[in-house]
């Protein structure tokens, strides 16, 4: 067999993946063609960002994918995503936990979900501070939802070339998935993901305890469309 670069690129990233760590292959801004040669080399976990395009490559792939959706995700585009998606990595508001309950009850199915953490020190307009998620938790509104099921956390690291910034920052995340484990999810064997690192910084995130890694341009490219 002779492989695409793609899948060479695919190969040499699967063999730095630690035990307890899965990789995402973030396929978003590129063809369907792509995402195929990976799955023919038994990459099933694909990540995308945008619901349109998500809609279109899942109609047309295998369907044993499991598609995380990784981006921000409005309230009105859950019910395009509710029959399919494998895992919403990015519950940023109950507003949006809501919405997601409220489909997956259409559905027929219980969604798994991470609750989108907000540590890097850039200003941005997505993810919850540590204390709007304890708040959220606090209130108790999810422990009611039977279409939710919440398996953890996602955040993003800072946009640095400083690795010592990362590892604090990733560290900062996996210290307080303990923290929420421990005062409300002790007896739920589900709370287990902590989704952080990407291509330019996943092997420092395996390091604080990543189980999710998030990979795109070092499998794919720079973006084809």
């Amino acid at each position: 067999m002779e492989f695409t670069e793609i899948q060479q690129n695919l190969k040499a990233i699967a063999a730095t993946v630690t035990d307890g760590c899965r990789l995402v292959a973030v396929s978003k801004y590129h063809p369907t063609s792509a995402i195929q040669e990976c799955y023919n080399l038994g990459q099933r976990v694909f990540g995308e960002s945008h619901e349109q395009e998500l809609r279109l490559k899942q109609a047309s792939l295998p369907k044993d994918i499991q598609w995380h959706f990784i981006g921000h995700l409005q309230t009105n585009k859950v019910k395009y995503i509710a029959p399919y998606i494998t895992m919403i990595e990015t519950v940023d508001s109950i507003k949006l936990l809501r919405e997601i309950e409220r489909q997956g009850a259409k559905n027929n199915r219980c969604i798994n979900v991470l609750l989108e953490l907000h540590i890097a020190q850039e200003e941005t307009k997505y993810g919850l501070t540590k204390d709007a998620c304890r708040q959220l938790l606090e209130e108790g509104e999810w422990r009611e939802m039977e279409h939710v099921r919440i398996c953890g956390l996602m955040t993003m690291a800072s946009n640095t070339d400083n690795e010592e910034q990362i590892r604090q920052e990733f560290t900062e995340a996996a210290n307080f998935f303990d923290e929420l484990k421990e005062r409300f999810f002790k007896d739920d064997a589900s709370f287990s993901e902590r989704s952080w690192g990407m291509s330019g910084d996943y092997l420092i995130a395996q390091q604080c305890r990543s189980t999710l890694v998030r990979i795109g341009t070092a499998i794919f490219g720079e973006r084809q469309y």
